[in-house]
C-alpha cells in the first residue's frame, strides 16, 4: 500500500488535474480513497471505474455513477449495486434473475422494488439461499406465502422479516397451522441423524457449529424461534411461554422484548444465567419491583445494564454509580432528568451522583459552574469538556487538580490557543492531553509540534491544517505509514509538493504529461508490478 498516494487521494485541497493524474495510476487502495472524494466529477468517476473495477460499487454507493455509466454484462457488481439503490433498470433485474451465478441471484433478491415477474422467478429459484434472501426482505403478502415453504431455512428467514404478519409469525414460532418443513441445510448435505462437529476441519463445510438434524430440522427450528423472539412484530402471547424454555438463548432473546409482561419479567429476574438477567435489566419494560431486585444483583453486567435503563429511579441509579463501573457515557435517565432533578443531583453529597450529571453538555450555567469548582477531581474532569467554560475556569481546574484533569480540559471545544499551548508545552505533558490537542481545532503550530513527540498523537497532528507546511513535508517520509498518509492528506500541504508526489503518466512524443518530472527526493516508490502509466 502506498500511504502517501492514498493520503493525497483523500486530500480535500488536491487540485482537479492532480486527481486526474492519480486516477491514471490508481491501484485498489488509491481508488478506494478517490471514490470517497466529494468533488469527484462524473467524468473522473467513469475513468476511475474503468481503471479499477473494485471501485465501481463504492462509486455507485456514493452517487458518482448512474445507470448510463454502467454495463451490466461487464460490470455486474455495479449494476446490482444500482438495483440495490433503486436506481437500476428493470431489464437488468430480469437478466440477473436468470443469471447462472447463484450469488448474483441472491444479491438481486435483496434489492427493493423488483418487478413482480422477477419476484415470482426468485420465489421458485432452485437455490434455497436465493429464496431465503428474498424472504428476508419480502413485503407482508409474499412473506406470508413463503412461511409455508418446504425448506426450513426459508421459514427461518421469514421469521426475521419484520414485515411478516403477526399471525404468521405466531404460526412459525409454534408450528401450528403450517405443514411440517421437509428439508433444512443440514439434511440437504448429510444423512440424518447428523450432528455437526463444532471442531469440524473440513475446508468445504459451511454448516454452522452445532447444526443438527434428526429429521425434525431441530437446529434450524431453534434458530427460527430465536429470530422470531427477537422480531418485534411477533405477538406477545406467542412468546411468553418461552420464559421457562430449556434453551438459554431463547430465554435470553425473550428478556429484551419491549412488550414483556410484568409477570414474565419477574420470572426472568430469577433466571440462573447472568446474561439473561443483564439483558432484562436494560429492558425499559420491567417494573419498579424488578428494577430494585436487579439493583442488588451482582451477576456479570447486571448492574451496569440496569444503570442504562431509561426508567431506573434516580435513587437506584445513585446506588449503582457507587456499586459498579458504568462507563464514560451519558446515561438515558440522566439525559432526561428534569431541572429540579438536576439541581438535586448537583447538590448531592455523593460524588458519583454529581459525576453522572456532569456528563450532560446542556447544563444551565449555574450548575455547570458549580460542578467546575467541585472539590472532587473526578467530577471536575467529567465537566471539563462542557462548552461555555471560560479560560479562567479551565486554567483553575488544571491548577487545582493537575494531571488528573488535563486531558479532559484539552478536549473542551472552547479551549483557547494559548491554553492548549500551555498544556502541550508543560514540563511533563500528559500523553492523553497531547492526543486531544492534536485533534483540537484551536491547536496552534507550537502546540502541534509538541504533540509530534507522542506516537499516538503524531498521526492526528500530521493531519492538522495548522501544522507548518515544512513539517508536513518532513512527515511524508515518516516510518509510520499512517502518519505519512495523514500528512499527505493535510490540506496545508503545498501544491508544488503535491505535484511532485503525484506520479506523471508519460505520453508518446512528450517528456511528461504535464510539466517537469517529480524530484527523486519526493517521488514515492511505485507499487510493485506497475509502471507510471498503470497496468
Amino acid at each position: 500500500m502506498n500511504h502517501v498516494l492514498c493520503g493525497l487521494a483523500s486530500n480535500a485541497a488536491l487540485p482537479p488535474e492532480f486527481v486526474d493524474r492519480l486516477i491514471a495510476v490508481a491501484d485498489e487502495d488509491i481508488a478506494e480513497c478517490l471514490a470517497g472524494r466529494t468533488d469527484l466529477t462524473r467524468a473522473q468517476a467513469v475513468a476511475l471505474s474503468s481503471r479499477v473495477e473494485e471501485s465501481v460499487v463504492t462509486l455507485v454507493r456514493e452517487g458518482r455513477l448512474t445507470a448510463v455509466d454502467v454495463d451490466p454484462v461487464t460490470q455486474p457488481d455495479a449494476a446490482l449495486a444500482l438495483l440495490d439503490e433503486g436506481a437500476g433498470i428493470p431489464e437488468w433485474a430480469r437478466m440477473f434473475a436468470a443469471d447462472p451465478v447463484p450469488e448474483r441471484r441472491e444479491k438481486l433478491a435483496s434489492c427493493p422494488g423488483l418487478p413482480s415477474d422477477v419476484v415470482d422467478m426468485l420465489a421458485v429459484d432452485p437455490d434455497v439461499r436465493v429464496v431465503a434472501e428474498l424472504a428476508l426482505w419480502a413485503p407482508a403478502h409474499l412473506a406470508a406465502g413463503l412461511a409455508g415453504h418446504p425448506h426450513a431455512e426459508v421459514r427461518r428467514a421469514v421469521a426475521v422479516n419484520e414485515a411478516t404478519p403477526p399471525a404468521v409469525l405466531a404460526a412459525l414460532i409454534t408450528g401450528e397451522g403450517l405443514p411440517p418443513a421437509r428439508r433444512c441445510l443440514v439434511c440437504d448435505r448429510e444423512e440424518t441423524p447428523f450432528m455437526h462437529d463444532r471442531q469440524c476441519g473440513r475446508l468445504d463445510c459451511d454448516l454452522l457449529p452445532g447444526a443438527s438434524c434428526d429429521g425434525s430440522h431441530e437446529s434450524t427450528v431453534h434458530d427460527l424461534q430465536h429470530t422470531a423472539l427477537q422480531n418485534p412484530a411477533t405477538p406477545t402471547e406467542a412468546v411468553v411461554g418461552f420464559a421457562g424454555h430449556p434453551s438459554m438463548l431463547l430465554r435470553w432473546a425473550l428478556a429484551s422484548r419491549p412488550d414483556l409482561p410484568p409477570e414474565v419479567g419477574r420470572r426472568l429476574a430469577k433466571d440462573p444465567v447472568p446474561g439473561v438477567r443483564a439483558d432484562l435489566a436494560g429492558n425499559p419494560a420491567i417494573d419498579d419491583a424488578v428494577i430494585r431486585a436487579l439493583a442488588v444483583d451482582r451477576g456479570h453486567d447486571v448492574q451496569r445494564r440496569l444503570a442504562h435503563n431509561p426508567n431506573v429511579p434516580l435513587d437506584v441509579l445513585i446506588h449503582l454509580a457507587g456499586a459498579t463501573r458504568i462507563g464514560a457515557t451519558l446515561l438515558p435517565r440522566i439525559a432526561s432528568a428534569s431541572p429540579a432533578e438536576a439541581e438535586g443531583l448537583a447538590g448531592s453529597p455523593v460524588p458519583a451522583a454529581r459525576m453522572l450529571l456532569a456528563r450532560r453538555r446542556d447544563l444551565p450555567a449555574g450548575i455547570r459552574d458549580a460542578l467546575a469548582a467541585d472539590p472532587d477531581a473526578k467530577v471536575v474532569r467529567t465537566i471539563a469538556p462542557h462548552p461555555g467554560l471560560s479560560e479562567v475556569q479551565l486554567r483553575a481546574m488544571t491548577d487545582r487538580h493537575g494531571a488528573q484533569v488535563t486531558a479532559w480540559v484539552a478536549t473542551n471545544p472552547d479551549a483557547s490557543p494559548a491554553l492548549l499551548e500551555t498544556l502541550a508545552q508543560h514540563g511533563a505533558p500528559v500523553k492523553n492531553a497531547l492526543r486531544a490537542i492534536a485533534r483540537h481545532r484551536h491547536a496552534t503550530a507550537p502546540a502541534l509540534l509538541a504533540c509530534l513527540a507522542d506516537h499516538k498523537a503524531r498521526q492526528a497532528a500530521a493531519a492538522h491544517p495548522r501544522l507548518p507546511p515544512r513539517v508536513i513535508v518532513e512527515l511524508l517520509t515518516d516510518p509510520d505509514g499512517q502518519v505519512a498518509q495523514a500528512a499527505a492528506a493535510n490540506p496545508s500541504l503545498p501544491p508544488a509538493v503535491m505535484s511532485d508526489l503525484v506520479p506523471w503518466q508519460r505520453t508518446p512524443g512528450s517528456r511528461t504529461a504535464g510539466g517537469s518530472p517529480p524530484s527523486a527526493a519526493l517521488r514515492p516508490p511505485r507499487p510493485e508490478g506497475r509502471t507510471a502509466g498503470g497496468g
